[in-house]
């Protein structure tokens, strides 16, 4: 069965949708990185427009982040003030990709410049996951034990102005997390990605933060980056869709909880050369459609358009008559089920720990 969404003007089938969103979310829980390099694929391989398909999925990885990052702060585990130096340059480089993503599409070359983008990300990041997850299994298999520096030190590292973080224990120049900030913000804006793929490694190699810190700091910071991201593509260019951001969200936080549930019982870095195959079949896929697959161009049923239902009626009169509040009403969106998911997974937890005690520890 498939729904005709009333903003990008395309029939989608809504159930296939949020299974989808179900699975990688339940891969972004398992693995610790966000799902947008995986979800904005899908979404366009379902015939979701690339315009469309990147602010809707940076509107669901921010409820997602919300989530996250609510039960990272209930834990304690997130540092704020390296947090928000990210920020300051992710809100930079944010604004810097919508103004290219802007040119290109005045140009008539998004699509183009977004699969292209894709398929060279997941190319090397597949690459570089399969080439480490081999090399793990086969160190794991022969029993080599290999001790790695916990802190190299790169020419950025020599910049001025630095800064005490004592969340962290670090003293470092705030220009360190800005530009990498910088570069996550410009990349999401143009794939509708969190960046968390590029920002846990740097915040682990460059910056050096405390492993314990960095998921929710991660999440933190793609809170204000997707939220950005969102509201300039809800306000120039009215490509949110709620009905699709609803169905992505609902998807993403299920899957989400579950990933992390299994993340607790099991070595994630076991499935590590499974997703590093996945993303490069992604990859291969977004090749073969941008370069080898006939053109098949989205016609939007005007008889489909003209007798919308009530709820895409509403949403289409809202996002043209109202962009502002729309825009913000999709915030608002992620805000509550986001939050709303972290509330009921703490409620529960507890619930748990008050009717199911712990069985005792075994003296050896």
């Amino acid at each position: 069965m498939e729904f005709f969404l009333p903003i990008a003007e395309v029939y989608v089938s809504l159930p296939l949708i949020f299974l989808l969103s179900l699975v990688v979310g339940v891969l972004s829980g398992l693995f610790g990185v966000g799902g947008g390099f995986l979800m904005t694929p899908f979404l366009i391989f379902l015939g979701i427009p690339p315009v469309y398909a990147v602010p809707n999925e940076a509107n669901n990885i921010l409820g997602t982040s919300i989530s996250g990052s609510t039960t990272h702060y209930l834990k304690g585990t997130l540092d704020y003030k390296m947090g928000l130096m990210i920020v300051v340059g992710g809100t930079v480089g944010t604004i810097l990709g919508i103004i290219t993503f802007t040119y290109f599409q005045d140009i008539g070359k998004i699509n183009i410049v977004i699969s292209l983008a894709y398929m060279y990300i997941l190319a090397i990041i597949g690459t570089m996951m399969l080439v480490q997850g081999v090399t793990e299994i086969d160190r794991a298999r022969k029993k080599i034990i290999v001790k790695k520096k916990l802190h190299d030190h790169y020419w950025i590292h020599g910049l001025p102005f630095r800064m005490r973080f004592k969340k962290s224990k670090l003293y470092e120049s705030i220009f360190t997390p800005i530009i990498i900030g910088l570069i996550v913000g410009f990349i999401a804006a143009i794939m509708g990605v969190g960046g968390a793929f590029i920002l846990v490694p740097a915040m682990i190699y460059i910056i050096g933060m405390p492993t314990k810190l960095i998921p929710g700091t991660s999440l933190f910071v793609t809170i204000f980056v997707s939220a950005i991201v969102t509201i300039l593509h809800a306000f120039n260019y009215g490509s949110i869709d709620l009905i699709l951001v609803t169905v992505l969200i609902s998807g993403s936080i299920l899957g989400v909880q579950i990933g992390q549930k299994i993340g607790e019982k099991v070595d994630s870095s076991q499935f590590k050369t499974i997703l590093a195959i996945l993303l490069l079949l992604v990859g291969i896929a977004i090749a073969y459609d941008t370069f080898f697959a006939e053109e098949a161009l989205n016609q939007i049923d005007r008889d489909a358009s003209a007798t919308l239902g009530p709820v895409s009626q509403f949403v289409r009169d809202l996002s043209t008559n109202v962009p502002i509040l729309y825009g913000m009403f999709s915030i608002v969106l992620a805000l509550i089920l986001g939050v709303g998911a972290a509330i009921l997974r703490r409620f529960f937890s507890n619930l748990k720990k008050k009717y199911i005690p712990s069985p005792p520890a075994t003296l050896k």
